[in-house]
């Protein structure tokens, strides 16, 4: 038997599973689906706490994990990289963003203003950006890394749909909830809602720097260079699940982007995605829960994201960890 069982194997489980490891647990990922098919292998994945309230715990999951993964980058990890990112502004700010103290080389650069060409985007343009260089991680390579080093470390990784949370007590006294969209019916959440996000994928024409646009008025819209081929984004609707890429959204995802980066023109169209981002009004829910189910000696619940769950990942697996060293 194991000492502790996470359920949910997207970045947030296995971070968590990691880091009870590194204290010493025994312990067993239970998961509904494999680890490539889950909505962490479709995130574009920057370091980003895109549409998450800036609390002082929420910065602190931020740093945790900017740092971490800022680390990984320097050893290196497969699909983990420090990249140059800007982050443009369609209006002159004054002070800076609440997540400024996780980012050690964030600047403000007011530039010229940009008129996108007619059809593209608004008048008036871009007026400022904030430079930084972030963590970028391609999902596929570090997913298959942080599995193959759970597994490695003695870690046991079952494919099993429960039912219920009870169930999971059957293999450890220590339950970790880290089920994203399944928490609404597992936790009895009602708070917990899917955020639909749809990208494109086009071959890389040799972009090195991650551009954001997250204030465009006619959709969020990101542009993120990997190995081969770049992300172009992107949708987020709150509440919508279908999963089915819609061809006239791909296609306007690729004019705000190219008008956006010009390289971009032309690009080969590798895929398209979709996923569904675990959303919950209110945000994140880490706790532990004050009445686990029969059976269960300490559930801790480590879920809700929605689009941050890479950038909040590390972070939240060290108060998971926490949480759970005060049951053990």
């Amino acid at each position: 038997m194991s000492d502790a069982v996470v359920v949910g194997a997207g970045i947030i489980g296995l971070s968590c599973a990691v880091r009870l490891q590194q204290q010493g647990l025994r312990v067993t990922v239970v998961t509904a689906h494999p680890v490539d098919q889950t909505v962490s292998a479709v995130a574009a994945a920057v370091w980003y706490p895109t549409r998450t309230d800036g609390t002082s715990r929420v910065l602190d999951w931020a740093r945790r994990t900017f740092d971490e993964l800022a680390d990984q980058a320097r050893q290196p990890v497969p699909g983990v990289v420090m990249r140059p990112t800007r982050m443009l502004l369609r209006a002159p700010v004054d002070d800076p963003p609440w997540w400024a103290a996780a980012v050690p080389d964030l600047r403000y650069c007011p530039v010229a203003p940009v008129v996108p060409a007619a059809g593209t985007g608004p008048a008036g343009g871009v007026v400022a950006e904030w430079r930084c260089t972030v963590p970028t991680v391609e999902m596929r390579p570090y997913l298959d890394w942080l599995t193959r080093r759970f597994v490695a470390a003695g870690g046991v990784l079952r494919q099993r749909d429960l039912s219920n949370l009870a169930e999971a007590g059957q293999l450890a006294p220590v339950v970790v909830n880290a089920t994203g969209l399944a928490a609404g019916r597992l936790a009895a959440d009602p708070a917990v809602h899917p955020i639909r996000g749809q990208v494109v994928l086009v071959a890389n024409p040799g972009i090195a720097t991650s551009v954001r646009d997250e204030h465009h008025p006619d959709g969020s819209t990101y542009v993120h260079p990997r190995r081969r081929d770049v992300v172009l984004g992107g949708t987020f609707e709150p509440g919508v699940d279908g999963e089915l890429p819609d061809p006239a959204t791909s296609r306007a995802i690729r004019a705000r982007c190219a008008a956006l980066v010009p390289e971009l023109a032309g690009a080969a169209v590798l895929a398209q995605r979709v996923g569904l981002r675990p959303g919950r009004h209110g945000g994140a829910r880490v706790e532990a829960d004050p009445a686990p189910p029969a059976g269960v000696t300490r559930l801790i619940h480590c879920y809700g994201h929605g689009g941050a769950g890479v950038t909040l990942s590390w972070g939240c697996a060290d108060e998971v960890a926490s949480l759970v060293s005060e049951a053990t």
